[in-house]
């Protein structure tokens, strides 16, 4: 039996991201990549191209295609005004896979057939492609198979079913591109690589599309798309190829997501409609603070329940500022108010603003979780309506001991007060900056 500190299963972003963290750190990580089960394209913004290099993805980052022209039709206008990067997942996952081996971690390709908990870790059964069985023990587990990770008694939020139907197509050599459009009853993101393939993918909503059995989902994607402007130049001179693959991508939040001895990241943590170019952002957000959390859990049991409650307060706060981002995109399409895909959406999660307007009476400072030297420690903080988990540190100065002096002095100007602590030049930028952030008058 192959034995570890860490067991890791699953090789994506997230799974990678603290994987290599953890190993950072100093312990035994094996990891367990399973073969993605279908073929996949994915859009990547530039701010992932960021997340990726902090969190080690070398290789992964050489899978990155150039940025791709791409156009959106969304509540009837047009616009390119942007681009994104298409990587193909295989490929990604794979140059993952050698990002993770470089930097010291164990990685075993196979299917997970079983893992369970034993006395003190975990113990995993795993179907070795190359052949053969392998047992994996873990002390501590790391739960990172997205959608697809169990989660039998685990108390979960769902938001409204949601389900993505992806359909190929293939046609002659082309230039990379990728386009987006909205439509009565849902929305329709395509993607065309530079050797014909092309990733057609209509999403839409389970409880009120009347889907046709299996064997005509291929005919009636076809049909649909056929309806789209934004689909005519991926589907000109091309043809369907193989079978329609259909997946769930309705938002989900495990309610509890660490334990004393294990945690879920990623989509097996939470999971949101990524939209466009944001699934990769969306897995890394959620995973890159995971190896403090960890190593807190496993030297400073003392802090376990401190370091759980800023995972898990981490991870609810990153699923509702994604849903009501996606919210407030939805809302911009007032083509069909009163079809149900887009009357659900619009007023998902919740009515609460993006952004709440912040006066200083608003704002306060408490004690509250946060990362040092890869450990979950508690400091003071500044608290605000937009920031509730707080705000510890702007550019190396902790904030909350500064925002104490300046309103234990209110005869005294800002800049004045802090001018004593970071000195005159300092104190009148930061004096400016809390202005415009509504903490002090």
């Amino acid at each position: 039996m192959r034995e570890s500190d860490i067991l890791v299963l699953g090789g994506g972003p997230a799974g990678g991201a603290v994987a290599i963290g953890l190993s950072r750190l100093g312990y035994r990580v094996t990891l367990v990549s399973e073969p993605r089960p279908f073929d996949a394209v994915e859009g990547i913004s530039e701010r992932v191209i960021q997340g990726m290099q902090g969190a080690g993805f070398g290789f992964a980052l050489s899978a990155m295609a150039e940025p791709s022209p791409r156009q959106v039709t969304w509540n009837g206008v047009t616009n390119a005004a942007n681009t994104e990067r298409l990587v193909t997942r295989q490929r990604f996952d794979q140059a993952l896979l050698l990002d993770l081996a470089r930097q010291g971690v164990q990685v075993i390709q196979g299917r997970i057939q079983s893992c369970h908990a034993m006395k003190t870790g975990y113990q995993a059964e795993v179907a070795l492609s190359a052949g053969g069985q392998e047992q994996i023990y873990g002390d501590f587990l790391v739960e990172a198979r997205g959608r697809a990770a169990p989660a039998a008694g685990v108390p979960r939020i769902k938001g409204t079913q949601t389900v993505s139907l992806l359909q190929y197509w293939q046609g002659a050599h082309a230039v990379p591109c990728t386009a987006v459009q909205s439509f009565a009853d849902g929305w329709a993101w395509l993607a065309m690589r530079a050797d014909g393939r092309r990733y057609l993918q209509l999403t839409l909503d389970v409880a009120s599309v009347a889907l046709p059995p299996k064997r005509q989902l291929g005919d009636w994607c076809r049909e649909r798309l056929q309806q789209l402007e934004q689909a005519q130049p991926f589907i000109e001179g091309a043809e369907p190829v193989g079978e329609v693959y259909a997946r769930t991508s309705t938002p989900v939040l495990c309610e509890q997501s660490a334990g004393h001895n294990w945690i879920r990241v990623g989509d097996a943590a939470m999971a949101v409609d990524p939209l466009s170019g944001n699934g990769i952002f969306q897995a890394l957000s959620s995973a890159l603070q995971a190896p403090a959390v960890v190593n807190t859990l496993i030297r400073h049991p003392e802090r376990a329940e401190l370091a759980r409650q800023f995972h898990e307060a981490r991870i609810e706060g990153l699923f509702y500022r994604f849903a009501r981002i996606g919210r407030d995109f939805y809302a911009q399409e007032s083509q069909w108010p009163d079809t149900p895909f887009w009357q659900a959406r619009r007023q998902w999660p919740d009515r609460q603003p993006m952004h709440l307007e912040i006066t200083p009476d608003q704002v306060t400072t408490a004690m509250r979780p946060v990362v040092q030297d890869g450990v979950i420690i508690e400091a003071p903080v500044v608290v605000t309506p937009d920031q509730p988990l707080g705000i510890w540190h702007l550019n190396g100065l902790p904030l909350a001991p500064l925002l104490d002096a300046i309103r234990s002095e209110p005869g005294t100007l800002p800049a004045a007060v802090l001018a004593r602590t970071v000195g005159i030049d300092k104190g009148a930028l930061l004096a400016q900056w809390m202005q415009q952030q509504r903490w002090v008058y």
